[in-house]
């Protein structure tokens, strides 16, 4: 049985959109291809009759440093994520978290909006972009529109955007501050392949007294959807990153993670024990990678 019956490459937004449109049947995006066509094969989506391929449009595909913010296009392969050095330099947990999806024959091909846009709660691309505190960008025919990244998901599995009408454009997130970083770990199974038992990003930004000013926390899989950990973050504002501010921290995370028990992963008592390893571990990434910005940033005052 045919998976599809059609198979479009538009040249760009407008031609992909108009395809979607103008399709006789069921038509779905497609740009990597590694989570939809498995789907497909699997039976896990019904057949359809159009597939759009828009990995060939050049506004999907950039990654723009402006002024204040970072673009990167939904159809950039993850590879191209990693290795851009301007990415490396100020979204560290976006490309340590692009590093561990999948292996390297899927990341050449893979993309981040197709990681976002599959809608899983642990999504790596998904945990790291949340605690950047990117925006997305949605294509319809009513044009364009922006929203945080969060919105996007209703439920395991299932975007809040409808697929077969919209196309996820593009991921906008701040500049990174002389004072502020980020991270990502996650924990998986031993063939490092499938997606994470847990994940966790932060984001930081520290104080000339060395206390945490302002932070975000991502974690997954933690709910039905990517969780941004508030009631954390809040016990960890104007405290530094010691044992105590940890231990309490970690409590927080605990009580508002909602975890469950996975018969391919994990338990649900397993994510409880491990949440607090993972946090610390970042964390303390995080932080380490604040003061080795800072020590650059002295080094560079004194002329060195």
């Amino acid at each position: 049985m045919a998976l599809w019956q059609s198979y479009l490459q538009p040249r760009d937004l407008r031609e992909a959109l108009e395809a979607l449109r103008e399709s006789p049947g069921p038509a779905r995006v497609v740009a990597g291809g590694t989570d939809l066509l498995l789907d497909l094969l699997r039976g896990r989506d019904a057949s359809l009759h159009t597939l759009v391929d828009i990995s060939s449009i050049p506004e999907l595909n950039e990654i723009r440093f402006e002024s204040d913010h970072i673009l990167v296009g939904a159809a950039a392969p993850l590879r191209r994520v990693i290795e851009d050095p301007g990415l490396r330099r100020e979204a560290a947990a976006l490309v340590e978290a692009c590093e561990l999806i999948g292996g390297p024959q899927v990341r050449n091909v893979a993309t981040l909006g197709g990681n976002v846009a599959h809608a899983l709660p642990a999504a790596d691309g998904t945990i790291a972009l949340l605690a950047l505190d990117a925006q997305a960008s949605l294509a319809s025919a009513h044009g364009n529109r922006w929203m945080p990244l969060l919105e996007l998901f209703a439920g395991p599995g299932r975007p809040s955007f409808d697929p077969a009408r919209e196309i996820l454009v593009a991921f906008r997130l701040p500049r990174l501050g002389p004072q502020e970083s980020s991270a990502f770990e996650r924990v998986m199974r031993p063939q490092g392949v499938a997606i994470a038992i847990l994940n966790l990003a932060v984001w930081l930004r520290v104080s000339p007294a060395g206390t945490m000013e302002d932070i975000r926390i991502a974690v997954g899989a933690a709910g039905p959807r990517p969780l941004r950990a508030h009631q954390t973050e809040a016990v960890l504002l104007g405290r530094t990153l010691d044992h105590d501010a940890l231990r309490q921290a970690a409590g927080a995370l605990r009580s508002e993670s909602t975890f469950r028990t996975s018969p391919h992963r994990a338990t649900a008592e397993y994510r409880d024990h491990l949440v607090e390893v993972l946090l610390g571990r970042t964390l303390r990434k995080a932080w380490a990678a604040w003061e080795k910005r800072r020590g650059a940033t002295d080094m560079q005052g004194l002329g060195a």
